[in-house]
This record gives C-alpha cells, structure tokens and sequence, in this order.
C-alpha cells in the first residue's frame, strides 16, 4: 500500500496590518484549520508505517480506522468553528474532509477485501494493485484540492504563504516512491509464481496435457518479465529485489525447462505400467504370454527405481523453491525497512 499525501509546512507571514491571533482574524483560522490538517496526516503516515512495515493485518486496519477517526474529530471541530466573515473556504474544508473520509471508508476498504482474493490468479492482483494506485491518485488529488483551497483563501484576505516541505511532508513522497518500486517489481514474480501453481494443480491431477502447459508458459513467463525488471529503473541503486526476484526467476525456469520434462517422463512411464498392467489383468491366464509377463515386470522395475528419483527430486525442489521465497520475502521486507522511515 502507497499514500501520495502530502503536507506543507504553512509558515505564514500576515500582513503589517494584522491584529492579534484569534477566530476573529483571517490569520487565526487559517492557522486552526492547518494544525488541524496536520493531525490526520500524522495519523496517515502511521498507517502508511504499518502497512509498510507491520505484517499484522488487524494492526494494519487499527491503523485505517485511526486515520477515520481523526478525519470525523476535524470534521466536527471545523463544523463547530466559526469561520472568519463567512468565508466560503470553511465549506471548502469540509467537503474535502468529506472526501478523504469517503476514501478511507470506501476506497481502502474496497482494498482490503481485493487483497483477501488477490492471490487467486494474475488478474486479481493486478486488480488489487491498480486499485491500490487509484486510491492514492485520489487522495493525492484530494490533497491538491486543499491546498489551492488554502491558498486561495490566504490570497483573498492578503495573507503570505512561504511553502516550506515538512519531514513528514518528505516522508510522505518516500513512501510513495518506495511502494512504485515495490509493486513494479512484485508483479512480474507474481505472474510467474501463480503460473507455477497452475503446474501444481496439473501435477495433483496427474494431467499430462495441462502439465505440459504450463510448464511451456511458466518458462516463457520468465524470459519476458526478466527481461521486463531488467528495465526498471532501480530505487536508489538498490538491487535487492532486482537480485532476489532473477534468483526467483532462476529457479522457476530451471524448473520448468528441466524438472517438470523429467517429472513428465516419470508420469507417462506410470502411465504406461498402468496400461499394460490394464493390458494383462483383462487377458486370460492362458493367453498371456512370456515376452508380455517379461516386459510388464521390466518397466515396473524401471517405474520403482524412478519412484525413489521422483521422491528425492520433488523434495529438493521444495527446498530449493523454500529458499529462493523466503529470500525474496526477506528482501521484500528488509527493502520496505531500508527505505520508509519507521519514525
């Protein structure tokens, strides 16, 4: 998850002319509505931290849930305000607080239940994503909206704005970069990663046809989004994931272009023993002949020895594929923590 929120360090300089800070100056109110801005994005960049860094998911929607609050508690102080000469600006704030509301409640929740379902195949995650970038696009547009707003309302009563960013402003703007990257690098393995669950699907049915598949479409998969990466213009010079997801990469298309064909030749040998098993059990006893018995008996001998290979083969690959996930997983989180502030 990304949020594109930013927030300004609104260092005013009123005019010569101004009075004493209070609700019955321009100064003073726009002075209420930025330090109330500023709670809800403090409560935004905690959830912004906890989605980049917490794989707790209740603690992740206490985080959402927060930022709800926040937004609700401005609402009705900026509803309860008096604004200064009636001055349109205080409607202006408070639909956009209606918006950003809406966003949290909607929009995020929306994302939420995707990514329960986001696992399910390529399409799902990619829906998952896009609506991820969607949501940040309106908020960052709901942020834009403020801050004209702000601007406009300190133009019309002579009020000097110097716009200085804020370390949470800069944070902000971080995170945002980091989870582009992020997403741009984990959807090409994904492509890759759910193909291969296809494979095993096909394995468990013991389906040839499907097998051979996906096992063709795993290994192209990879040549294109290896090829897709590569050209990615790497956050900071970072190659953490670029490095982990090629090892993902490796894995999978040795898998596909050398494991898979030899776990096919063992399930067509199977198959054969079990057709000429077939064969034998519906000849007569009298009728079956010596050569038939000898090679049936020489191509379960040959099944039994690839049974143990089958076995020692398909526990390598799982301890192979485990190591090659959890590096990823671990480069993943050691990326997130390198590069969004926890603080």
């Amino acid at each position: 998850m990304k949020l594109n929120y930013l927030l300004f360090l609104l260092v005013i300089l009123f005019s010569s002319t101004a009075q004493s800070q209070s609700f019955d100056t321009p100064l003073a109110y726009l002075q209420f509505i930025s330090e109330e801005q500023e709670t809800i994005t403090k409560s935004m960049w905690n959830y912004t931290k906890a989605v980049a860094h917490s794989r707790n998911e209740k603690n992740v929607e206490r985080k959402r849930s927060s930022v709800i609050q926040s937004i609700e508690r401005v609402k009705k102080k900026v509803s309860n305000a008096t604004a200064f000469e009636n001055d349109p600006y205080k409607q202006n704030v408070l639909e956009n607080l209606e918006l950003n509301e809406n966003i949290m409640k909607m929009d995020y929740a929306k994302i939420i239940d995707m990514k329960a379902v986001s696992q399910q195949s390529y399409d799902s995650m990619e829906s998952y994503i896009l609506a991820q970038q969607m949501a940040d696009k309106k908020m960052a547009e709901a942020q834009q909206e403020y801050e004209d707003q702000f601007m406009d309302y300190a133009k019309r009563h002579n009020i000097e704005i110097t716009e200085n960013e804020t370390e949470l402003g800069k944070k902000m703007q971080i995170s945002n970069k980091v989870f582009k990257y992020y997403n741009a690098m984990y959807l090409p393995f994904f492509k890759a990663n759910i193909t291969e669950s296809y494979i095993f699907e096909a394995l468990d049915a013991n389906d040839i046809s499907s097998l051979q598949q996906h096992a063709i479409s795993l290994g192209a998969i990879v040549n294109e989004e290896r090829e897709l990466i590569k050209n990615i213009p790497l956050y900071k010079d970072d190659t953490s994931l670029l490095d982990a997801t090629n090892a993902a990469f490796d894995f999978y298309q040795m898998e596909a272009e050398v494991k898979i064909p030899e776990l096919i030749d063992f399930l067509l040998l199977q198959e054969e023993v079990q057709n000429i098993s077939q064969i034998i059990e519906k000849t007569p006893k009298r009728k079956r002949t010596k050569e038939q018995i000898d090679g049936y008996n020489e191509k379960v001998n040959e099944l039994n020895k690839k049974v143990a290979e089958f076995n020692r083969m398909n526990t390598q690959l799982n301890k192979e594929r485990t190591k090659v996930l959890n590096g990823l997983n671990n480069a993943n989180d050691q990326f997130l923590a390198r590069h969004i502030p926890k603080e």
